[in-house]
């Protein structure tokens, strides 16, 4: 197999397709197929850093995790990054090129320059021309790519300027399975809904269907998957089962009320004789929040998102997450009470880790002509540091030491620190008294490191907690991940996906009306 491709789209936005995409990714992997994965478009506040200093989404940092490579800008080129309801920051091949609407974005115009004056994007056309010249290569370097599409092929008012569903697949020849959601109902109309409404040449690259998030008997489902092949003359070429506790990283967001939002979190009984309360604040904006997730697997660390003055104050630690909004989050925050809640526990001695955005509101001073343009703000002064908030984005891939630990992280902001004082550095940050500030994201993720400072947050709040001495969150993530292939491997047609991957899609499919123009 030389070069093959697959485009995995999906009925809806969370109908699976990153979970599919990456399941497919570990199967082909597993195979010894050397293959990589591909989103031509990502919106998402989930980010990661490669070794290049390239920024991409996190979905396609765990997808080429799931296939045994090293992730790339070529298998994300452009990620959107909100920072509203209707603007985004546009990363095109790894790096900011500037603010756009959505408006602006999803016509033929290309982002303006943001402060600083950074390069132009080109328009549309241009951006496809990037779009397939990466996955070119991909397939140039690999036995196979597999593409993971956004939101719904089917949304006809964005076909025209379209690049990662169907005008990716024309554009380069690829077949085109559709994943439908059984578990929000409906997956039969939806998957016969989005074929119909494709216009004749993109229905001619649909080739089958995936059906995921399915609870039951296969068999009662049987008649229907029949009757869908006999409506369209496609295929279902699987019927994924629900799987509980995948804990991958996601993309676009929590898909739930972040009020008492619980993080997946480890079965097993705490190590020690407490378990260990860690509340997450959902500001607006909130960006990496996968940082949390090792925590989460941790026996006894039980990890919550929580917009409660009140919880956040019972709370063992109080964790302040990334955001794409600093001057935003610390309004918010006062408005609700949250700045209060924190200010009393660093005054009580309890612990208080602020990450990238949030550890720069945990400092004094905030100047921003970037992000928000507020000027200079007071933060919550918690910590002695100021913050400047600069054109150039900062993308890293640090390596330090902490607590007697090896530390390794990736950082993605605009904010420059100043740090002015403190107890002790932290990884380019520092400590007061009980409250942790640091731009570096996934340091949590080092086993070694993460054991040091739960046992330092143990100590603080009064928790007779020991962290389990053999977790390893690596060794956790590839079980994950072999979980996933496993679905693949076990619930679908591979061997109709691999003619798919190596033959494309088959001719003569037939068309279903009415089609889109």
């Amino acid at each position: 197999m030389t070069g093959g491709g697959l485009l995995i789209a999906g009925t809806t936005s969370d109908a699976g397709k990153s979970v599919v995409t990456a399941g497919v990714c570990r199967w082909l992997a597993r195979r010894g197929v050397k293959v990589a994965p591909f989103k031509a478009q990502n919106m998402s506040l989930n980010s990661f850093v490669t070794r290049e200093g390239a920024e991409i989404g996190r979905a396609q940092a765990m997808q080429a995790a799931a296939a045994g490579v090293e992730p790339s800008a070529l298998m994300n080129p452009v990620l959107l990054k909100p920072g509203g309801d209707r603007s985004s920051q546009v990363v095109l091949l790894g790096r900011p090129v500037g603010e756009m609407s959505a408006r602006g974005y999803f016509g033929d115009a290309g982002p303006s320059p943001s402060p600083g004056g950074v390069r132009r994007a080109g328009g549309r056309e241009e951006l496809l021309e990037t779009v397939t010249d990466c996955l070119a290569e991909l397939r140039r370097t690999h036995d196979a790519v597999i593409c993971e599409g956004a939101g719904s092929p089917a949304e006809i008012n964005l076909r025209r300027t379209d690049i990662v569903n169907m005008g990716l697949a024309r554009a380069a020849r690829l077949p085109v399975v559709v994943v439908g959601d059984i578990d929000r109902g409906g997956v039969f109309a939806s998957l016969f809904g989005t074929t119909a409404l494709l216009a004749p040449g993109d229905q001619a690259l649909v080739a089958g269907y995936l059906v995921n998030k399915f609870r039951g008997d296969v068999t009662l489902l049987e008649p229907g998957l029949e009757m869908l092949r006999g409506l369209t003359g496609r295929p279902v070429l699987g019927v994924l089962p629900y799987a509980h506790g995948l804990g991958i990283d996601e993309e676009d967001g929590l898909r739930l009320s972040l009020r008492g939002g619980v993080r997946e979190s480890a079965v097993a009984p705490p190590h020690g004789r407490d378990v260990l309360r860690v509340a997450v604040v959902p500001v607006p904006l909130m960006s990496n929040f996968t940082d949390v997730d090792a925590l989460a697997a941790e026996p006894g660390v039980v990890v919550r998102f929580t917009d409660r003055p009140e919880e956040l104050a019972d709370a063992d630690l109080a964790i302040v997450p990334g955001t794409r909004g600093t001057v935003r989050a610390l309004a918010w925050l006062r408005e609700r009470g949250l700045a209060g809640a924190l200010a009393r526990r660093a005054a009580e001695g309890r612990p208080v880790l602020g990450i990238c955005g949030g550890f720069q509101l945990l400092g004094e001073r905030i100047e921003d002509e970037v992000e928000s343009r507020a000027g200079t703000v007071d933060g919550l002064g918690l910590l002695p540091v100021r913050v400047r908030f600069e054109a150039e984005k900062t993308l890293a891939r640090p390596v330090g030491e902490a607590l007697g630990e090896r530390v390794e992280g990736y950082e993605i902001h605009h904010g420059v620190a100043e740090v002015a004082g403190g107890d002790e550095p932290f990884l380019d940050g520092c400590r007061t008294g009980s409250v942790w500030g640091t731009h570096w994201h996934g340091s949590l993720e080092g086993d070694g490191f993460r054991r040091a400072f739960l046992r330092r947050v143990a100590a603080d709040a009064g928790r007779a907690f020991v962290p389990a001495p053999d977790t390893s969150f690596a060794a956790l993530r590839e079980e994950q991940l072999d979980r996933l292939g496993d679905l693949v491997e076990e619930h679908a047609d591979t061997a109709a996906l691999l003619r798919l991957i190596e033959d494309g899609a088959p001719a003569g499919l037939p068309f279903v009306p009415p089609g889109a123009p």
